[in-house]
């Protein structure tokens, strides 16, 4: 058993936030010797229980707070080298460079080389568990898998379903991609810490018959998760009205195809309506917030105050390489200036915890997954990230004059970075 004296933060299953100033962290390898949380809470209450037991190891980090390992809800591995791209919207971008990148990713070697980094820069940044695109290539989907298996990770991700409005390399054929997911999900999921997406790229790129196929693969395979996009800018939206006109909405052609259900996921969510809202919740369909997208890309903001009214799960997600960054803390910050704006929808101040939260046991409880990851509650897996909150001079100098668990979050969610992750553990570290 590993006993861990640091600040500790957790979250109650309201979503509140838990901090002791002086906590205790006891973490013990279960029967397939996976770590779990065995306790957490006061250093002065849980001690004298566990520090003594035979064979426990102290690890005392003065300074330091260990927090739940992040979750992303949503980000495309093999758009590592698009970030930074500069593109005039969604649809352009994805044009001239994200398909061209994606093209590559037949060449096994290739893959395994961006997989390697891209899960290097994710624990780097204190990411711990992702909802990832592959790409329409199988070769893409055994990379990542293999890489995050090697790496102890808890990984979902998919081949992308592609078939139409596609240039050729990444093109998939119907029946043939079918065929390959439903092989993949025979390969992975639930091997390790890893699990399977459905992926449908987005309706635009799929033809009815596929996304038919896709819910029917939803329907025989019920705890794999599916994972698209939807709503996310009203070119696009435009565009599935032409290609789906007898949907009521662009959510709704999913709908019509089985595609909803609990552990699925659809990134953005802006453009939705109360009726699209309350369908999500009836469905128990997620939503992963992209923040730092959305404002590169100028596709709108996400409403939380209609998700909240409305019942809505979700979480937040970085989505690279239409996102700008991978550190959770960036995501964060963009999430408050996307909460504040209040010229498109009414907006509203988001309390640091609750960013927090959306970015650990809120996406947990998003992707089917409470309990087990993104908290330190007893029995939770135990991926976590030891922060420095004094890791620069300015964070320092902050730091040190907060007064409360809010003004501390939130100064690392302004100021903060990649540089306050000192270090990152997962459950089942190979």
């Amino acid at each position: 058993m590993k006993i861990y004296r640091s600040a500790l933060l957790r979250f109650a299953p309201d979503g509140s936030p838990v901090y002791d100033s002086d906590g205790l962290l006891a973490v013990a390898p279960d029967a397939k010797g996976q770590e779990r949380v065995v306790a957490a809470g006061s250093w002065q209450a849980l001690q004298a229980q566990y520090v003594n037991q035979p064979g426990a190891a102290l690890i005392a980090l003065p300074g330091r707070l260990i927090a739940p390992g992040f979750v992303d809800m949503h980000i495309h591995y093999p758009q590592t080298d698009v970030i930074g791209a500069p593109a005039d919207g969604l649809l352009p971008w994805l044009e001239h460079y994200t398909f061209p990148h994606e093209s590559r990713f037949h060449d096994r070697a290739y893959a395994d080389s961006v997989a390697t980094f891209f899960l290097d820069e994710l624990l780097r940044n204190g990411v711990t568990t992702s909802l990832t695109f592959a790409t329409s290539h199988p070769a893409s989907v055994d990379a990542i898998m293999h890489a995050s298996q090697q790496r102890g990770m808890r990984m979902m991700a998919g081949k992308v379903l592609q078939d139409r409005n596609s240039p050729d390399g990444v093109r998939d054929d119907t029946e043939q991609g079918l065929i390959d997911t439903e092989n993949l999900i025979e390969r992975w999921h639930g091997v390790d810490r890893l699990g399977y997406a459905i992926t449908p790229r987005f309706a635009p790129t799929s033809t009815p018959e596929q996304l038919r196929g896709a819910g029917e693969l939803a329907a025989k395979y019920k705890d794999v998760w599916v994972h698209s996009h939807v709503s996310e800018n009203l070119d696009e939206i435009r565009w599935v009205r032409q290609l789906y006109p007898q949907a009521r909405s662009y959510l709704d052609v999913y709908n019509g195809f089985g595609l909803m259900r609990e552990r699925a996921v659809y990134a953005h969510c802006i453009w939705l309506d109360d009726t699209d809202r309350a369908l999500m919740r009836e469905t128990r369909t997620a939503a992963a917030i992209s923040p730092t997208s959305n404002l590169f890309l100028s596709s709108g903001y996400f409403d939380y105050l209609k998700a909240d009214a409305a019942g809505l799960m979700y979480g937040l997600a970085s989505d690279v390489g239409g996102g700008m960054s991978f550190s959770p803390f960036r995501t964060m910050q963009a999430a408050y200036i996307v909460g504040r704006e209040q010229h498109s929808k009414a907006g509203l101040s988001l309390k640091p915890a609750h960013l927090w939260w959306q970015h650990t046991a809120g996406a947990a409880r998003a992707l089917g997954l409470e309990g087990v990851i993104g908290n330190l509650q007893p029995g939770c897996e135990a991926d976590f990230v030891v922060i420095n909150p004094a890791c620069t001079p300015l964070l320092a100098r902050k730091t040190q004059q907060t007064a409360s668990l809010d003004e501390l979050l939130f100064a690392m969610i302004v100021l903060g970075d990649d540089r306050l992750i000192e270090q990152t553990i997962v459950s089942q570290a190979k």
